[in-house]
């Protein structure tokens, strides 16, 4: 079958949206306050996330939203940025974003696009044209975006409205809104975890793997990576094919994972049922998984192997890093290695003193340790500082009125792990994720505005019968005269 282009995969997604009645009409009372607009919704970033929870909140009703990402356009999220796999990890049938709707799914947009023998034929997703798809399901859904906007600050305006601070290359910029949702990414509430052992090295010698790296500049180059994830298979890969003249990989473990244990139990009931477990079997799920660690995609490690001038150092933790002149000396407890750069594959740590965007709300947060003991044997600082959430992804008070606004940000992103499940950062669930965050919205809203939606109930004077339609049989005879 021949690909039959995205004007016509367009008609059928219009006719199938028309169908289902979706979007559903707006009934969100509209709201200003001092002559401005107060959005309902507004969401930090556009990426993936991002996308599908605006998405879902416009097909529920809730439309007048907007997205804001740092980014240009069709650079959102890491596709095109500092992800450096050849292809996605998922398989290729996943329908992530796609909110059960078959024609807003990747399948129907490659078909579309390159027919139904080449999706056949197709292995795994080519990480470039997932942006490329992104970048279509913005356009045909017609989700509000601002690009180049970036939150710079949040306070509580009334009791209930939120004041956001943004920087625009306009200049700086004040948005008003009822409803704040984080969909920023891994690095949400921190940034880039990197070990001590980098303090006092010069800058120009290491780098963060979700940083931007020149890799040409790396040409001829001794090159390390510290790591065994996926990223670090990824850098390491394209370090190597860029020309670099060796690639030391460090790797604390012994042996390297080889076996997904999530992917392993991934089902529906894992999506749905996971935020209704008792809290220490959450804790007990998570700490396992976390505990045996994600291994990285075979093909990115062959992608590694397959050059001679690669080595991977097994059962070696960074003892020290040394400034030697021009160079770099790593030790390790195997031996000692001259590096010209190394490249750090170490991922993201939850740091809300690194957000100052935050700064008016984060301390207030009620994180798992502050009512979850970790089990015996079972200590783990990233699930006891992951934020402890609501039923609809909102943040929680450490003490009960310390802080009302945190009732109206969300978080819907990677640290809602702990409470969710993985709904709001991977492929295989966003969409579930983002419906439950749609669904919690509109609870809230209309809860929040119920005597205004009382008062339409009241006020609401649409007859469906307008008299004529029956005769009373015992009525009295009419002694008009008439």
């Amino acid at each position: 079958m021949t690909a039959v282009g995205l004007p016509a995969l367009e008609a059928r997604l219009k006719q199938d949206l028309t169908y289902l009645e979706l979007p559903a009409k707006s009934w969100v009372p509209p709201r200003q306050k001092d002559g401005q607009a107060v959005y309902d919704v507004v969401v930090v970033g556009a990426g993936m996330c991002g996308l599908t929870a605006a998405a879902a909140m416009i097909n529920l009703g809730i439309r007048n939203i907007v997205a804001l990402d740092a980014a240009p356009a069709g650079l959102e999220g890491p596709w095109v940025t500092f992800a450096r796999m050849r292809t996605l990890r998922s398989p290729k049938t996943l329908t992530g974003p796609a909110l059960g709707l078959p024609a807003l799914t990747f399948r129907a947009y490659y078909e579309a696009r390159f027919g139904v023998e080449a999706w056949t034929a197709l292995g795994k997703i080519p990480r470039p044209l997932w942006m490329e798809y992104l970048v279509w399901y913005r356009r045909v859904l017609d989700l509000p975006v601002l690009n180049e906007t970036r939150l710079t600050g949040v306070r509580l305006l009334d009791p209930d409205l939120l004041t956001l601070d943004v920087a625009t290359p306009a200049g700086p910029r004040q948005l008003l809104t009822r409803r704040l949702v984080l969909a920023n990414g891994r690095d949400a509430l921190g940034g880039p975890f990197v070990p001590n052992v980098a303090d006092g090295i010069d800058r120009r010698f290491w780098a963060h793997s979700a940083e931007a790296i020149d890799f040409e500049a790396l040409r001829g180059r001794a090159v390390g990576v510290v790591g065994a994830s996926a990223s670090a298979m990824d850098n390491a890969a394209t370090a190597l094919e860029a020309g670099a003249g060796s690639v030391d990989l460090f790797v604390r473990r012994a042996k390297l994972p080889r076996i997904n244990k999530f992917t392993g139990i991934g089902s529906p009931g894992v999506v749905h049922g996971f935020a209704s477990l008792p809290d220490d079997w959450k804790w007990r799920f998570l700490h396992y998984a976390m505990a045996e660690q994600t291994p990285p995609p075979r093909d990115s490690t062959l992608r590694v192997s397959a050059h001679a001038n690669a080595r991977f150092h097994l059962g070696s933790p960074l003892l020290c890093l040394e400034q030697e002149g021009d160079a770099l000396r790593v030790t390790t407890p195997k031996g000692s290695y001259g590096l010209d750069f190394l490249i750090f594959a170490t991922g993201f740590r939850q740091d809300l003193d690194r957000r100052p965007e935050f700064a008016s709300f984060a301390p207030y947060i009620r994180l798992w340790r502050d009512r979850f003991p970790a089990p015996d044997g079972l200590d783990d600082e990233e699930l006891a500082t992951s934020p402890d959430l609501g039923p609809g992804f909102e943040f929680q008070e450490r003490q009960p009125g310390i802080c009302p606004m945190l009732r109206h940000i969300h978080c819907f992103n990677h640290h809602a792990t702990l409470s969710h499940g993985k709904l709001a950062g991977d492929i295989p669930a966003v969409s579930e994720g983002a419906q439950r965050l749609a669904r919690g919205l509109a609870r809230s809203l209309f809860t929040e505005d119920r005597n205004l939606h009382y008062a339409a109930l009241q006020a609401f004077d649409t007859p469906e019968l307008l008299g004529d339609e029956w005769q009373d049989a015992d009525a009295l005879p009419s002694t008009s005269g008439d």
